[in-house]
């Protein structure tokens, strides 16, 4: 063969090798969640590719044979063809004994170095950028080629079974989507710009529904204002006025004895309609939902549509009430900010870049989106910011105790019979971070 017929068959081979690393590279790393995408808009060609990655030893088998016999062949054919071209190359420098050895070593580098940037590098580079779409251009090629090679890979399959099964490897692939592949895809799209911030912490919220239970978004106990059976009329009429809430508990003399409940609603038509008493009674009290402390907030929001309710009181297992909470509660769980009211009194307060004032009573996981803190330990054991403090302590906080984590110092500032009222959590400067780690 003179030298333009070897440039031919070597470009030959390097264009069939480069379509099956392309093919390798693309068909295995499709996404799925395009790959059904794309189905669904009516391309048939994902249809394939997706039947070809749930079954993908005869596609594998093939392209391996591809590869290899491509390689093979261009190494033999390029090395001996080129091999007189670069001697006769060579031997216008050198002409001692090594000059057949030094043809053979540039001639083998050449074809080599060819094969690795234009066969393998390029190409799979190439289909890296845009899986996808390089593989709906070569699926209907490879399913022809699949064919072809059928016999050879089914041998070849057998064997790469049979020693999978001498070794015990589950070749099963698994297509599970985690919160965390989710979070990552989320997270990805917020760095791209795709995915709002804002829009990235509704979405984090949301999974976290499963994780926080009923304590960490309810209204506690000491904070909760109920009427009593024969309560004053006047004295109904200064509750709703000074606490703006649409639903209040009535009781049997303590919180801990509920009755039901009353829409506020309800009191003012009779207000708006000049009645001069307002009675407490079967009218006017409604059931109440209670439900135990130890419910996930994506659970509770199953037992509101099921009820038809928006309200429940929260017990715990001595039948004791520890708080209420309402489905706006847990709305602002997810949606933070933009369903609290401004005048509402800030649970997490910044000072300055380095310090923060805290209420005791604030959820554990707003006070690690607040200080950027992956996770407290035990977090388990206790709902509240306060509830570490009593955790790590060990003990009753009093003014001044603090508690070194993740780089921060969280100081007792504020007792109130013995609760913990507020909190204050300074940055410690880099040097002392690295001594406490």
């Amino acid at each position: 063969m003179n030298l333009f017929e070897i440039s031919i068959t070597i470009l030959a081979l390097i264009l069939t090798s480069s379509f099956f690393s392309i093919s390798e590279i693309a068909l295995a790393g499709a996404r799925r969640i395009k790959l059904k995408l794309l189905s669904e808009s009516g391309d048939t060609r994902a249809d394939k590719i997706l039947h070809l990655q749930e079954n993908s030893a005869d596609f594998f088998a093939t392209s391996q044979i591809g590869l290899n016999a491509v390689a093979i062949l261009g190494g033999s054919v390029g090395e001996s063809a080129l091999r007189p071209y670069f001697q006769a190359f060579l031997g216008k420098f050198y002409q001692g004994a090594w000059l057949e050895n030094l043809a053979f070593f540039t001639s083998f580098i050449f074809v080599t170095l060819l094969f690795i940037l234009f066969a393998d590098l390029i190409p799979k580079r190439i289909a890296m950028i845009s899986p996808e779409k390089m593989a709906l251009a070569v699926i209907n090629p490879v399913l022809v080629l699949i064919k072809i090679c059928q016999p050879l890979a089914w041998i070849i399959n057998g064997l790469a079974n049979l020693i999978f099964r001498i070794f015990k490897v589950n070749t099963t692939r698994e297509e599970n989507i985690t919160f965390d592949d989710v979070s990552a895809i989320v997270d990805a799209g917020a760095e791209a710009g795709v995915v709002l911030q804002q829009e990235q912490h509704f979405i984090e919220n949301v999974f976290e529904l499963e994780e926080r239970t009923v304590p960490s978004s309810m209204t506690l106990r000491d904070d909760v204002v109920f009427f009593t059976l024969g309560e004053p009329a006047e004295s109904i009429r200064q509750k709703i006025a000074e606490y703006p809430y649409s639903k209040f508990l009535v009781c049997n003399g303590t919180i801990d004895h509920v009755i039901g409940y009353v829409d506020t609603k309800d009191i003012l038509v009779k207000i708006m309609s000049n009645q001069a008493q307002i009675q407490l009674n079967e009218t006017t009290i409604r059931n109440v939902l209670i439900i135990p402390d130890t419910l996930k907030l994506s659970e509770l929001l199953d037992r509101f549509r099921s009820s038809k309710e928006k309200f429940a009181v929260v017990m715990n297992e001595y039948a004791l009430v520890v708080g209420v909470i309402t489905l706006s509660d847990i709305m602002m769980t997810v949606m933070g900010d933009w369903v609290t009211p401004i005048d509402d009194e800030q649970q997490i307060i910044q000072r300055d870049e380095k310090s923060w004032l805290i209420d005791g009573v604030t959820p554990i996981e707003n006070v690690m989106h607040a200080l950027d803190i992956d996770e407290f330990p035990d977090w388990d054991n206790y709902e509240t910011i306060a509830g570490f403090m009593m955790y790590k302590l060990r003990k009753i906080p009093r003014p001044a105790d603090f508690v070194e984590y993740e780089g921060y110092k969280f100081e007792v500032v504020d007792i109130d019979h013995h609760k913990i009222d507020q909190l204050l959590v300074t940055q410690l400067p880099v040097q002392m971070k690295e001594i406490i780690e």
